[in-house]
């Protein structure tokens, strides 16, 4: 078997399909609807996921963010002197 490295240098170079990795019955395409319709998928880093367990918690606290920045910053003015 050739190594990831020389796969990556040309990915054609001897593969060849086995007998047990059969598409038969496969369908083109069966999955495309259900993905296209805007399912995102990020991966946490372990300390983020300990703080947020689930998707909710995710979507709140950027709900959070985005709302913090939408809101106008207050300007300090100077006096003149």
């Amino acid at each position: 078997m050739a190594s990831n490295a020389n796969m990556k240098k040309n990915p054609d170079q001897g593969f060849e399909m086995r007998d047990h990795y059969s598409l038969k019955g496969a369908v083109r395409g069966k999955h495309y609807e259900a993905y296209s319709g805007g399912t995102n998928v990020v991966l946490l880093e372990p300390d983020v996921a300990e703080v947020y367990k689930n998707s909710a918690a995710v979507n709140e606290a950027l709900r959070t963010v985005i709302a913090q920045k939408a809101k106008p910053k207050a300007t300090s003015r100077k006096r003149a002197s």
